[in-house]
């Protein structure tokens, strides 16, 4: 990794000494820099600036979400920053993730920037503005001195380009802190993206309004519009090709540790989307019943269960979320495949009360019922299972809730009301996990001792039609022979 231009001066032996030494030279540029160097460096390039950008895929839905965010606020300024940089250690930095609400409204990713939507003066409505960085100066040498400069980071989109691809006028984002600073008449902001943005707008916003523009964007993110749909089944194309490779590779998996799953499953996300979606889960034997196990440093042995939980994120940041708990040397022992056939007899239940007009919560209330029944009738609860539903002491099993919304974030629409989600009713649109799971711990000594350390669970993104659901991970094999015949050909292939 290169390292920045330093000083090529001796170091200071004076506070007198030291002081001018970190002074710019005339040429406005560093200590070390010559200016016969920093002349030099101004000329010679060409002109690179693109012309006829066509506008992104997703331009026009993006247009039709800010106009419905538009009405919700009438008369009131909306920012939404997209975030910035942030340290990994020392000089190093994490990828950038542009924020949710931002990614939502304009299909860009870039880092520091901020939509603006200003309420046109005596008129309904508003005027969009993305402000953006501009490219960089090479007239203060900003663009091979700066960190950030484009000789170190890449090259970055001028204004016009960018207003061309987005659909939205783009000024330098430089600017807008002062001009926030001076803004008048009602602001909303979207916190916990940009401290600059919120330190300009400290006297003009509330946490109270600011929370409720947040709540409104999670919420209008529940119904997913065709464009989102699609995004989705491709994510969740490319992680059933990722399941796929993993497949292939246990052996080599079983020679080394989890982390050989893990970096599987990582190359076909980065070869065919943007990244992972979130930390990959690949638990195997005892780790399967940890929830959230991505530490994916254990051994892979032959006879435990692999549960992998994993998914894609596409380019455009949709990711998929889907789970199989799969036989490491292909096949299921009988109590293995007892307690995964309950999983799967749950996760029927579940699916099948996924529809339109259906509460959010009865998809997880039927899965729950049918596990419940389970642990009734092979004596680990006391029955009846009214009761036990009612206490609710299944969940010493169960663990978690049987879905979530799923979109560009993987529990999406997190911020909204519990009467808009939880509490909600599905409408055509929405895409959501059904994700039941049974989990014996290690050290559980209720259970009998041949049930410690199995963990499974199934995991499937569905999506509500006008008529029922479509599982879009109907691809990956759910059925228990059908995993082993899955599993039988891909070694042999």
């Amino acid at each position: 990794m290169a390292e920045e231009l330093t000083p090529e001066t001796p170091e200071p032996e004076t506070p007198e000494a030291e002081e001018a030494s970190i002074k710019p030279r005339k040429n406005g540029l560093y200590p070390g820099v010559s200016d016969e160097l920093a002349e030099n460096m101004k000329s010679g390039w060409a002109d690179t600036e693109l012309h006829g950008l066509e506008p992104i895929a997703q331009a026009r839905e993006t247009a039709a979400r800010r106009a419905a965010l538009s009405a919700r606020f009438p008369g009131e300024r909306l920012v939404i920053p997209a975030g910035n940089l942030k340290t990994r250690s020392n000089d190093t930095e994490y990828a950038f993730r542009a924020s949710t609400e931002y990614t939502y409204l304009t299909g860009d990713q870039t880092q520091d920037g901020v939509l603006v939507l200003e309420p046109r003066t005596g008129q309904d409505g508003h005027d969009a503005t993305v402000y953006l960085l501009p490219r960089s100066n090479r007239e203060n040498g900003e663009f091979w001195l700066d960190g950030q400069g484009e000789l170190w980071v890449g090259r970055r989109h001028s204004l016009t380009e960018a207003g061309q691809r987005l659909g939205i006028p783009a000024k330098d984002v430089r600017e807008l802190p002062a001009a926030l600073k001076d803004a008048t008449g009602p602001v909303r902001n979207v916190r916990g993206h940009d401290a600059g943005i919120e330190a300009a707008l400290t006297d003009k916003v509330t946490a109270e309004r600011d929370e409720e523009l947040r709540v409104h964007l999670s919420e209008a993110r529940a119904v997913k519009d065709a464009f989102e749909i699609g995004e989705l089944q491709k994510a969740v194309d490319s992680t059933v090709r990722g399941f796929e490779d993993v497949v292939k590779i246990l052996d080599k998996a079983e020679a080394t540790s989890e982390r050989y799953i893990e970096g599987t499953f990582f190359l076909r996300a980065r070869v065919e989307g943007n990244d992972i979606g979130y930390g990959s889960i690949c638990a195997a034997g005892p780790h399967a019943t940890t929830l959230h196990w991505v530490r994916n440093d254990g051994d892979v042995r032959s006879g435990d269960l692999l549960l992998l939980d994993a998914g894609v994120e596409t380019h455009t940041l949709y990711t998929a979320d889907v789970t199989r708990t799969l036989p490491v040397n292909g096949r299921y022992s009988e109590l293995q495949r007892k307690i995964y056939d309950a999983v799967y007899e749950s996760q029927e239940a579940g699916i099948a009360a996924v529809k339109p007009g259906a509460k959010y919560r009865d998809f997880h209330d039927a899965s729950q019922r049918v596990l419940a029944e389970k642990l009734v009738e092979w004596g680990l609860l006391e029955g009846p299972v009214e009761k036990v539903l009612e206490l609710g002491l299944q969940r010493r099993w169960t663990l978690h809730g049987t879905g979530h919304m799923l979109g560009l974030d993987v529990h999406d629409c997190a911020a909204a009301r519990r009467e808009a989600y939880a509490d909600g009713t599905l409408e055509p649109g929405m895409c959501l996990t059904v994700e039941p799971g049974l989990y014996f711990q290690a050290d559980d000594l209720t259970v009998p001792e041949e049930y410690r350390g199995i963990g499974v669970r199934i995991e499937d993104d569905i999506l509500v039609t006008e008529d029922g659901n479509r599982n879009l991970s109907a691809a990956l094999p759910r059925r228990a022979d059908e995993v082993e015949a899955w599993m039988a050909a891909l070694k042999q292939a």
